[in-house]
């Protein structure tokens, strides 16, 4: 793309550093971690505003370490996205997913949802096109997280909810805005719990899985402090080990793992990551999708229910 168009559309479509890491409050290394994990999901989609076939594209995002790459496609796919909501033709982000973005396919739909926060776009419509009837819902937690995380004193301060989602969106919408938490609060366990905290009790159990997985995924943190959220998550800790397991998978999958997905694993779940995965995959297995038993909530109960049945480090189960 030439110079001047990439930089119009980085004027019009761009997110600023100072929006990005605006959140950031503190010059220590998590703050850092999480800084740099954020700026690495805006250098993705700031790829896309600057070329977005997939000839240029792709190589750009490779560059990124692999322990971070997950967040480049990330960004890639919410760049993607929203040029499929300005411009007419085949779709980039299917396009996307059905090739580079595959192995990293839960982070993809993350970043469409994203984009349609960010473009106040209806989220449900838009998941309605997409294949896969238990990933889509990844959509609606990126929804979530872009909210949580943009809009903090209206959505985690607040705790407001878009009026016009269905009710296990709304479900999903807080596992996003519960992984944003981990962020705007530093990933610090007592800053976490007590935001968590503060919502009604009814959207606790949601919250939490979305702590557990950015726990998991983003890490950032020592033993002691994912310890000290499982005993703060209390009844809810299964739900976060269901997050933490769900993110192995995804980890495993694109060929990124860290050793803060096994330390996530080992304390909320009592396994390794890739054992945790292993609990996913029988998960997915011939996935019911109704409209009152969605594919995704099923697999999150079945998630649950074999988690719950392995001891955990303290030898309780939950």
């Amino acid at each position: 793309m030439t110079q001047p168009l990439s930089r119009l559309r980085r004027a019009v479509m761009g997110v600023p550093d100072a929006e990005a890491i605006g959140f950031s409050r503190g010059d220590t290394p998590t703050w850092r971690h999480l800084e740099t994990v954020v700026r690495t999901a805006v250098g993705g989609y700031h790829s896309v505003l600057d070329s977005s076939r997939m000839e240029d594209l792709v190589p750009r995002l490779d560059r990124t370490p692999l322990e971070l790459r997950g967040y480049a496609y990330e960004g890639a796919a919410m760049g993607l996205t929203g040029l499929d909501c300005f411009l007419p033709g085949a779709s980039r982000l299917q396009a996307y997913l059905a090739g580079p973005g595959s192995p990293h396919v839960y982070m993809v739909h993350i970043g469409a949802g994203e984009a349609l926060a960010r473009l106040r776009r209806r989220p449900e419509p838009f998941m309605r096109r997409l294949s896969d009837p238990a990933l889509r819902w990844l959509v609606m937690d990126g929804y979530g997280f872009h909210e949580g995380f943009f809009k903090e004193r209206r959505f985690v301060d607040r705790q407001q909810v878009p009026a016009h989602l269905s009710p296990f969106a709304r479900r999903v919408f807080d596992q996003g805005v519960g992984r944003s938490i981990w962020f705007t609060r530093g990933a610090d366990p007592g800053d976490i719990a007590r935001t968590v905290a503060d919502f009604p009790s009814h959207r606790h159990a949601d919250l939490w899985v979305g702590v557990g997985v950015a726990c998991g995924y983003v890490g950032g943190v020592d033993r002691a402090a994912v310890e000290a959220l499982r005993g703060a998550a209390g009844r809810h800790v299964t739900r976060m080990a269901v997050g933490a397991a769900f993110v192995a998978k995804g980890r495993i999958r694109a060929g990124n793992p860290i050793p803060d997905t096994d330390l996530a694993c080992e304390v909320l779940c009592g396994l390794s990551g890739e054992a945790a995965a292993h609990h996913v995959d029988r998960a997915f297995k011939d996935l019911p999708d109704t409209p009152s038993a969605p594919a995704y909530d099923v697999l999150q109960r079945r998630l649950h229910t074999a988690l719950a049945a392995v001891p955990t480090p303290t030898g309780e189960a939950s």
